[in-house]
């Protein structure tokens, strides 16, 4: 009989109005990566809770080494050595990066807490593993991407045999996704073991020893990585077959919709400005991709752009109207609409229902309110109809409350709302960011719609492979500045990321003359 380090057996797990985890049985083997498959709400994250001590199974068993253990919360699993790297970031937004990280293991002597001595460790294990960090910003004050380190320091710090990872890639870089998926292959051959959920393929294909597939709360099979291939792993999630290509035609571009002249905008962390000088314009009828390594301005220039925070200078024109000192509303009003690079913080109110989530951008408009009373069964039948086009999965459907929704099923109620929405600019920042093969090939053919019905599409994203597919222009941000436009026809994945690391550089005069 196969030594496993974890075994959880006929685990069931159910919520109101669904079962999360019907009867799943899952092995874990020392010293291996094991990759946990499946769409947006298969269960992937319940069943990991489960073992993580966040939820108690209604049914089925969970082993150690053989034994039979009740794990009742996070703690009892931080004393078998299990930890986490949770997809929605467990993190006290008013502390800092480093009270973050040892938060509940504070090194002390005599009840005096030893800060130095955390602080060593930890910027020893950012630099050995090249996670980047600062100790004493606040949680709230730095991105999704340094967010995301700080949770994997976090695991690591404790020094863990079992480890958790949430879809840990999603927010990271190309070149940070290599290298930990290299971290996590030196777990292993150190005799740690890793369970590993993600929706990239590639990533599983890379870094995996097994693999396990559920498909909507079920158990679908566990197969070996070595033996197996991109599109049966796709066919066994989705239950049929993915196209990984993004198909479409020619792009026509038409009149500019965004016109973007000079803007800067201020840095929260230095004095120097995290956006200098940023000048472009989006047509009717294109697809315009701003790509470049996360932390190099992107989100300051789009909380600029869609009203969050202010410009220091610069100005920015929608269908030819001035919206630049504009509020969020009015440049929702205006024709613009904003798929945000943080879900929870700047995309959803977690307590409402998905229906009052729906009809946030245009509850105050005749079709869902009259003389300022909210027209409950047109909000309802709204919301219905968005749920059935976009496929989002929930428990209760409309009246359920979004916090209680899968990562990944938040992200398209935030895409159904917006792309629903009568925009004539479609901003959309890391939009297929956690969601699965299926969820993607969607969410890309609607970037196209849009595009091909005449909109504009800013597409702001970290994935080299959706850059290089889905847009028809591409612009590099490096340090804050546009360095390099590139036609995704006759560039590649090498010279991109040149650009993107700051190694190349031209203007849209060099290109120009290129072509």
């Amino acid at each position: 009989m196969e030594n496993y380090i974890v075994e959880m057996l006929g685990i069931t797990k159910e919520f109101p109005g669904i079962i999360a985890n019907d009867n799943i049985t899952l092995n874990l083997k020392k010293g291996e990566v094991h990759a946990l498959l499946g769409e947006n709400g298969a269960g992937k994250s319940t069943l990991m809770s489960v073992l993580f001590g966040l939820y108690q199974a209604e049914k089925g068993e969970i082993r150690k080494n053989g034994q039979v253990v009740k794990i009742n919360n996070p703690n009892d699993a931080n004393a078998l050595g299990i930890g986490m790297v949770h997809q929605h970031f467990k993190l006290v937004e008013i502390f800092t990066v480093l009270e973050n990280i040892i938060l509940g293991v504070e090194p002390n002597t005599m009840g005096f807490l030893e800060k130095n001595e955390a602080r060593k460790k930890v910027v020893e294990l950012s630099e050995k593993y090249g996670l980047s960090i600062k100790p004493d910003a606040l949680i709230e004050d730095i991105s999704v991407g340094m967010q995301q380190r700080v949770e994997i320091l976090k695991m690591l710090y404790r020094e863990n045999e079992i480890l958790i990872f949430d879809e840990p890639t999603a927010v990271l870089t190309p070149q940070e996704i290599k290298e930990l998926l290299g971290i996590m292959r030196g777990f292993a051959n150190e005799g740690k073991s890793i369970l590993f959920i993600t929706h990239k393929l590639n990533e599983i294909m890379d870094v995996a020893d097994r693999c396990t597939v559920l498909r909507k709360g079920k158990y679908i099979g566990t197969v070996d990585v070595k033996t197996t291939n991109k599109e049966e792993l796709s066919r066994m999630m989705v239950g049929r077959d993915i196209s990984f290509s993004v198909d479409k035609k020619p792009a026509e571009p038409k009149e500019v919709v965004l016109s973007v002249k000079n803007v800067t905008v201020a840095s929260k962390h230095h004095k120097n400005n995290a956006v200098r000088n940023v000048t472009f314009d989006v047509r009717a009828g294109e697809i315009v991709c701003l790509a470049g390594i996360d932390g190099n301005g992107q989100t300051e220039f789009v909380s600029a752009l869609t009203g969050l925070d202010k410009m220091v200078e610069g100005s920015v024109t929608l269908c030819g109207k001035d919206i630049s000192k504009a509020s969020v509303r009015e440049r929702s009003v205006s024709g613009m609409s904003h798929i945000p690079e943080d879900r929870h913080k700047h995309g959803l109110v977690l307590d409402y229902t998905l229906e009052e989530n729906m009809v946030l951008q245009r509850y105050w408009q005749p079709e869902f309110q009259n003389k300022g009373f909210l027209k409950f069964d047109a909000i309802r039948k709204y919301a219905e109809n968005l749920i059935e086009r976009f496929d989002v999965r929930s428990g209760q459907g409309p009246i359920t409350v979004v916090r209680s929704m899968s990562g990944g099923n938040q992200q398209k109620a935030i895409i159904a709302r917006e792309i629903d929405k009568n925009h004539e600019l479609l901003v959309a920042v890391q939009p297929t960011r956690g969601l699965d093969v299926g969820a993607i090939e969607y969410i890309h053919k609607q970037l196209v719609e849009r595009r091909d019905a005449g909109k504009g599409v800013l597409l702001v994203s970290l994935e080299l492979e959706e850059v290089m597919n889905v847009s028809d222009r591409i612009l590099v941000m490096y340090e804050g500045e546009i360095v390099g436009e590139l036609d995704p026809k006759t560039t590649n994945v090498q010279e991109l990321g040149l650009y993107m690391s700051g190694a190349k550089r031209n203007t849209v005069k060099e290109i120009d003359n290129a072509g």
